[in-house]
Protein backbone atom coordinates (compact mmCIF):
# COMPACT_ATOMS: atom_id res chain seq x y z
CA UNK A 1 0.00 0.00 0.00
CA UNK A 2 1.91 3.32 -1.38
CA UNK A 3 2.70 5.96 1.09
CA UNK A 4 3.37 9.74 1.47
CA UNK A 5 7.07 8.85 1.13
CA UNK A 6 6.72 6.71 -1.95
CA UNK A 7 5.05 9.48 -3.69
CA UNK A 8 7.92 11.81 -2.01
CA UNK A 9 10.51 9.74 -3.57
CA UNK A 10 9.58 8.98 -6.85
CA UNK A 11 8.64 13.09 -7.15
CA UNK A 12 12.06 13.96 -5.67
CA UNK A 13 10.10 16.07 -3.05
CA UNK A 14 9.78 16.42 0.88
CA UNK A 15 7.06 14.21 2.37
CA UNK A 16 5.98 17.42 4.06
CA UNK A 17 5.16 19.28 0.86
CA UNK A 18 3.38 16.12 -1.09
CA UNK A 19 0.97 16.02 2.30
CA UNK A 20 0.39 19.69 1.82
CA UNK A 21 0.08 19.28 -2.07
CA UNK A 22 -2.51 16.43 -1.63
CA UNK A 23 -4.30 18.88 0.95
CA UNK A 24 -4.56 20.89 -1.55
CA UNK A 25 -2.67 24.09 0.31
CA UNK A 26 -2.44 26.66 -1.39
CA UNK A 27 0.11 28.55 0.40
CA UNK A 28 2.55 26.39 -0.38
CA UNK A 29 4.77 27.92 -2.89
CA UNK A 30 5.61 24.92 -5.79
CA UNK A 31 5.23 24.97 -9.18
CA UNK A 32 2.33 23.75 -11.05
CA UNK A 33 4.57 21.05 -13.19
CA UNK A 34 5.54 19.63 -9.19
CA UNK A 35 2.08 19.61 -8.56
CA UNK A 36 0.69 17.82 -11.33
CA UNK A 37 3.35 15.13 -10.80
CA UNK A 38 2.68 14.56 -7.47
CA UNK A 39 -0.80 13.85 -7.88
CA UNK A 40 -0.07 11.76 -11.25
CA UNK A 41 1.80 9.70 -9.10
CA UNK A 42 -0.45 9.20 -6.02
CA UNK A 43 -2.88 8.08 -8.84
CA UNK A 44 -0.73 5.60 -10.47
CA UNK A 45 0.22 4.16 -6.85
CA UNK A 46 -3.42 4.05 -6.07
CA UNK A 47 -2.32 6.52 -2.54
CA UNK A 48 -5.19 6.53 -0.30
CA UNK A 49 -5.30 8.86 2.56
CA UNK A 50 -4.77 7.41 6.21
CA UNK A 51 -8.60 8.22 6.64
CA UNK A 52 -9.84 6.53 3.81
CA UNK A 53 -7.91 3.30 4.82
CA UNK A 54 -9.32 3.81 8.26
CA UNK A 55 -12.67 4.13 6.64
CA UNK A 56 -12.25 0.79 4.70
CA UNK A 57 -10.99 -1.15 7.59
CA UNK A 58 -13.89 -0.40 9.85
CA UNK A 59 -16.34 -1.35 6.92
CA UNK A 60 -14.61 -4.32 6.82
CA UNK A 61 -15.04 -5.05 10.25
CA UNK A 62 -18.82 -4.10 11.11
CA UNK A 63 -19.09 -7.58 9.03
CA UNK A 64 -17.35 -9.45 11.35
CA UNK A 65 -18.63 -11.50 14.19
CA UNK A 66 -16.33 -12.48 17.12
CA UNK A 67 -17.35 -15.06 20.18
CA UNK A 68 -16.37 -15.32 23.69
CA UNK A 69 -15.70 -18.79 25.74
CA UNK A 70 -15.61 -18.14 29.50
CA UNK A 71 -14.45 -20.73 31.43
CA UNK A 72 -15.29 -19.76 34.64
CA UNK A 73 -19.53 -20.29 35.75
CA UNK A 74 -21.67 -17.01 36.10
CA UNK A 75 -21.39 -17.87 40.08
CA UNK A 76 -17.64 -18.08 39.83
CA UNK A 77 -17.66 -14.48 38.08
CA UNK A 78 -20.14 -13.06 40.21
CA UNK A 79 -17.90 -14.39 43.50
CA UNK A 80 -14.93 -12.74 41.72
CA UNK A 81 -15.33 -10.01 39.55
CA UNK A 82 -11.82 -10.45 37.45
CA UNK A 83 -13.23 -12.12 34.87
CA UNK A 84 -16.38 -9.80 34.57
CA UNK A 85 -14.17 -6.96 34.27
CA UNK A 86 -12.24 -8.61 31.26
CA UNK A 87 -15.49 -9.26 29.27
CA UNK A 88 -16.44 -5.63 29.81
CA UNK A 89 -13.16 -5.01 28.13
CA UNK A 90 -13.97 -6.86 25.59
CA UNK A 91 -17.60 -5.58 25.36
CA UNK A 92 -15.97 -2.14 25.09
CA UNK A 93 -13.43 -2.30 22.58
CA UNK A 94 -15.62 -4.32 19.76
CA UNK A 95 -18.22 -2.00 20.43
CA UNK A 96 -15.49 0.89 19.49
CA UNK A 97 -13.84 -0.85 16.70
CA UNK A 98 -17.24 -1.81 14.83
CA UNK A 99 -17.24 -5.78 15.43
CA UNK A 100 -20.58 -7.70 16.46
CA UNK A 101 -19.94 -10.01 19.86
CA UNK A 102 -22.12 -13.03 18.88
CA UNK A 103 -22.18 -16.29 21.48
CA UNK A 104 -21.02 -15.87 24.90
CA UNK A 105 -20.12 -19.81 25.64
CA UNK A 106 -18.99 -21.07 29.33
CA UNK A 107 -17.02 -23.93 30.45
CA UNK A 108 -14.82 -26.36 27.96
CA UNK A 109 -17.52 -28.41 26.91
CA UNK A 110 -19.41 -25.78 25.30
CA UNK A 111 -16.93 -25.30 22.54
CA UNK A 112 -18.99 -27.81 20.59
CA UNK A 113 -21.64 -25.29 20.36
CA UNK A 114 -19.83 -23.16 18.66
CA UNK A 115 -21.17 -21.57 15.48
CA UNK A 116 -20.13 -19.45 12.31
CA UNK A 117 -17.38 -16.85 13.32
CA UNK A 118 -14.54 -14.93 12.58
CA UNK A 119 -12.99 -14.76 15.84
CA UNK A 120 -12.76 -16.40 18.84
CA UNK A 121 -11.58 -15.09 22.74
CA UNK A 122 -10.90 -17.88 25.15
CA UNK A 123 -10.73 -16.44 28.67
CA UNK A 124 -9.24 -18.73 31.51
CA UNK A 125 -7.65 -22.00 32.30
CA UNK A 126 -9.28 -23.96 29.90
CA UNK A 127 -6.84 -26.89 27.67
CA UNK A 128 -5.92 -25.29 24.37
CA UNK A 129 -6.36 -28.83 22.63
CA UNK A 130 -9.83 -28.86 23.47
CA UNK A 131 -10.70 -25.59 21.60
CA UNK A 132 -8.07 -25.98 18.67
CA UNK A 133 -9.21 -29.25 17.30
CA UNK A 134 -12.99 -28.70 16.75
CA UNK A 135 -12.40 -24.91 15.69
CA UNK A 136 -10.59 -24.58 12.03
CA UNK A 137 -9.41 -21.10 12.30
CA UNK A 138 -6.81 -21.37 14.77
CA UNK A 139 -5.27 -17.72 13.38
CA UNK A 140 -8.24 -16.06 14.97
CA UNK A 141 -8.09 -17.42 19.00
CA UNK A 142 -6.82 -15.16 21.00
CA UNK A 143 -6.25 -16.75 24.70
CA UNK A 144 -6.38 -14.26 27.45
CA UNK A 145 -5.58 -15.17 31.20
CA UNK A 146 -4.17 -18.98 30.02
CA UNK A 147 -1.07 -19.87 32.44
CA UNK A 148 0.47 -22.28 29.42
CA UNK A 149 3.01 -21.25 26.86
CA UNK A 150 1.27 -20.56 23.99
CA UNK A 151 4.06 -19.04 21.54
CA UNK A 152 1.95 -20.07 18.28
CA UNK A 153 -1.01 -17.75 19.03
CA UNK A 154 -1.83 -14.27 19.84
CA UNK A 155 -2.06 -14.03 24.17
CA UNK A 156 -3.17 -11.63 26.71
CA UNK A 157 -1.31 -11.95 30.02
CA UNK A 158 -1.64 -10.45 33.50
CA UNK A 159 2.02 -9.98 34.85
CA UNK A 160 1.48 -11.93 38.08
CA UNK A 161 5.41 -12.48 38.68
CA UNK A 162 5.90 -8.85 38.97
CA UNK A 163 2.27 -8.93 41.46
CA UNK A 164 3.80 -10.81 43.44
CA UNK A 165 6.93 -9.19 44.17
CA UNK A 166 5.08 -5.96 44.58
CA UNK A 167 3.14 -7.55 47.42
CA UNK A 168 5.57 -9.38 49.09
CA UNK A 169 8.12 -6.94 48.38
CA UNK A 170 5.98 -4.51 50.63
CA UNK A 171 5.50 -6.88 53.57
CA UNK A 172 9.35 -7.51 53.57
CA UNK A 173 10.03 -4.24 53.91
CA UNK A 174 7.53 -4.00 56.70
CA UNK A 175 9.85 -6.38 58.59
CA UNK A 176 7.11 -9.47 58.09
CA UNK A 177 9.15 -12.71 57.64
CA UNK A 178 6.15 -15.26 58.50
CA UNK A 179 4.08 -14.64 55.52
CA UNK A 180 1.05 -16.66 54.52
CA UNK A 181 -0.60 -16.88 51.05
CA UNK A 182 -4.17 -17.90 51.03
CA UNK A 183 -5.42 -18.61 47.08
CA UNK A 184 -7.46 -20.09 44.95
CA UNK A 185 -7.20 -23.79 43.00
CA UNK A 186 -6.68 -23.73 39.33
CA UNK A 187 -4.71 -25.45 37.58
CA UNK A 188 -1.61 -23.94 36.81
CA UNK A 189 -2.13 -20.86 39.08
CA UNK A 190 0.74 -18.62 39.01
CA UNK A 191 -0.18 -16.39 42.13
CA UNK A 192 0.86 -19.69 44.45
CA UNK A 193 3.57 -20.38 42.38
CA UNK A 194 5.28 -17.23 42.26
CA UNK A 195 5.00 -16.86 46.10
CA UNK A 196 6.17 -20.27 46.98
CA UNK A 197 9.69 -19.44 43.98
CA UNK A 198 10.03 -15.72 45.79
CA UNK A 199 9.73 -17.10 49.92
CA UNK A 200 11.83 -19.95 48.71
CA UNK A 201 14.95 -18.00 47.21
CA UNK A 202 15.22 -15.86 50.53
CA UNK A 203 14.63 -19.44 53.12
CA UNK A 204 11.17 -17.98 54.45
CA UNK A 205 8.95 -20.38 52.63
CA UNK A 206 6.70 -22.15 54.95
CA UNK A 207 4.33 -25.10 53.85
CA UNK A 208 1.75 -25.27 56.45
CA UNK A 209 1.79 -21.35 56.06
CA UNK A 210 0.03 -21.59 52.08
CA UNK A 211 -3.84 -22.41 52.07
CA UNK A 212 -5.27 -22.97 48.64
CA UNK A 213 -9.36 -23.45 48.22
CA UNK A 214 -12.21 -22.14 46.46
CA UNK A 215 -11.86 -18.08 44.58
CA UNK A 216 -14.81 -16.37 46.94
CA UNK A 217 -14.80 -14.56 50.55
CA UNK A 218 -16.40 -18.04 52.03
CA UNK A 219 -13.12 -19.95 51.66
CA UNK A 220 -10.92 -16.78 52.63
CA UNK A 221 -12.69 -16.81 55.93
CA UNK A 222 -12.46 -20.94 56.07
CA UNK A 223 -9.02 -20.61 55.35
CA UNK A 224 -7.95 -17.55 57.24
CA UNK A 225 -9.59 -19.51 60.84
CA UNK A 226 -7.31 -22.54 59.73
CA UNK A 227 -4.09 -20.24 59.85
CA UNK A 228 -5.31 -18.85 63.40
CA UNK A 229 -5.24 -22.18 64.93
CA UNK A 230 -1.66 -22.83 63.77
CA UNK A 231 0.36 -23.37 66.52
CA UNK A 232 2.42 -20.25 65.30
CA UNK A 233 0.69 -17.74 63.38
CA UNK A 234 2.01 -15.52 60.37
CA UNK A 235 2.31 -11.88 60.57
CA UNK A 236 0.96 -11.36 57.87
CA UNK A 237 -1.13 -12.34 54.37
CA UNK A 238 -0.96 -12.46 50.87
CA UNK A 239 -4.64 -13.21 49.65
CA UNK A 240 -4.69 -14.04 45.65
CA UNK A 241 -7.58 -12.06 45.14
CA UNK A 242 -9.81 -9.56 46.91
CA UNK A 243 -12.86 -11.54 47.81
CA UNK A 244 -10.72 -13.92 49.55
CA UNK A 245 -9.24 -10.97 51.74
CA UNK A 246 -12.65 -9.98 52.36
CA UNK A 247 -13.16 -13.39 54.18
CA UNK A 248 -9.74 -13.08 55.39
CA UNK A 249 -10.28 -9.88 57.31
CA UNK A 250 -13.73 -10.98 58.71
CA UNK A 251 -12.14 -14.04 60.05
CA UNK A 252 -9.30 -11.71 61.89
CA UNK A 253 -12.11 -9.34 63.19
CA UNK A 254 -13.93 -12.60 64.79
CA UNK A 255 -11.19 -13.28 66.48
CA UNK A 256 -10.01 -10.28 67.77
CA UNK A 257 -6.82 -9.99 65.81
CA UNK A 258 -6.07 -6.18 64.87
CA UNK A 259 -5.16 -5.44 61.55
CA UNK A 260 -2.62 -4.42 60.73
CA UNK A 261 -1.38 -4.17 64.21
CA UNK A 262 -0.92 -7.61 64.90
CA UNK A 263 -1.83 -9.04 61.26
CA UNK A 264 -1.10 -7.33 57.77
CA UNK A 265 -2.81 -8.00 54.90
CA UNK A 266 -2.70 -7.32 51.14
CA UNK A 267 -5.20 -8.19 48.40
CA UNK A 268 -5.07 -8.99 44.79
CA UNK A 269 -7.53 -7.15 42.35
CA UNK A 270 -8.37 -3.40 43.57
CA UNK A 271 -11.77 -4.51 43.48
CA UNK A 272 -14.28 -1.27 44.42
CA UNK A 273 -15.07 -2.06 47.65
CA UNK A 274 -11.35 -2.72 48.72
CA UNK A 275 -10.83 1.08 49.15
CA UNK A 276 -13.96 0.86 51.79
CA UNK A 277 -13.18 -2.35 53.55
CA UNK A 278 -12.11 -1.43 57.65
CA UNK A 279 -9.59 -1.08 57.17
CA UNK A 280 -8.98 0.04 53.75
CA UNK A 281 -7.56 -3.10 51.52
CA UNK A 282 -3.51 -2.51 50.73
CA UNK A 283 -3.84 -4.95 47.44
CA UNK A 284 -2.17 -4.98 44.03
CA UNK A 285 -4.20 -3.39 41.05
CA UNK A 286 -4.85 -5.57 38.39
CA UNK A 287 -6.02 -4.19 35.16
CA UNK A 288 -8.63 -7.07 34.02
CA UNK A 289 -10.67 -4.38 31.28
CA UNK A 290 -7.52 -3.60 30.00
CA UNK A 291 -6.50 -7.08 29.17
CA UNK A 292 -9.88 -7.49 27.41
CA UNK A 293 -9.47 -4.40 25.32
CA UNK A 294 -5.95 -5.67 24.23
CA UNK A 295 -7.61 -9.25 23.18
CA UNK A 296 -9.94 -7.43 20.82
CA UNK A 297 -6.97 -5.38 19.62
CA UNK A 298 -4.87 -8.71 18.85
CA UNK A 299 -7.84 -10.24 17.20
CA UNK A 300 -8.91 -7.08 14.97
CA UNK A 301 -5.27 -7.19 13.91
CA UNK A 302 -5.27 -10.55 13.02
CA UNK A 303 -8.76 -9.95 11.01
CA UNK A 304 -7.23 -7.18 9.60
CA UNK A 305 -4.15 -9.72 7.84
CA UNK A 306 -1.51 -9.30 10.48
CA UNK A 307 0.11 -13.24 10.31
CA UNK A 308 3.23 -13.62 12.97
CA UNK A 309 1.68 -13.74 16.68
CA UNK A 310 1.58 -11.36 19.19
CA UNK A 311 1.38 -11.12 23.04
CA UNK A 312 0.39 -8.59 25.19
CA UNK A 313 1.49 -9.04 28.86
CA UNK A 314 -0.58 -6.04 31.19
CA UNK A 315 1.18 -4.98 34.38
CA UNK A 316 0.00 -4.05 37.84
CA UNK A 317 0.53 -1.90 40.57
CA UNK A 318 1.16 -1.91 44.21
CA UNK A 319 -1.69 0.72 46.24
CA UNK A 320 -1.35 1.03 50.04
CA UNK A 321 -4.07 1.43 52.20
CA UNK A 322 -4.21 1.06 56.02
CA UNK A 323 -3.62 -2.81 56.41
CA UNK A 324 -0.70 -3.31 56.28
CA UNK A 325 2.11 -1.48 58.71
CA UNK A 326 5.55 -2.83 60.20
CA UNK A 327 5.82 -5.75 62.39
CA UNK A 328 5.79 -6.18 65.70
CA UNK A 329 7.19 -9.21 65.81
Amino acid sequence: MATIKDIAREAGVSAATVSRVLNNDLSLSVSAETRSSIFSIAERLQYKPARLRQLKQNTERAGKTVSLLLWCSMEEERDDPYYASIRRGIEVRCEELGLTLGQTLRGRSSITQLQNTDGLIVVGGVDPKEIIQPYTNTGTIVFVDLYEELLEFDTVKLHFRQAVEQALGHLLELGHRKIAFIGGESTGERRAHYFKKFMQERGLYTPELVRLGAWNSADGYRMMNELLAEPERPTAIFAASDPLAVGVLRALHGQGVKVPEEMAVVGFDDIEMAAFLQPPLTTIRAYPEQMGKAAVQLLAERLGGREAPAHSVIGTKLIVRESTAPSRR
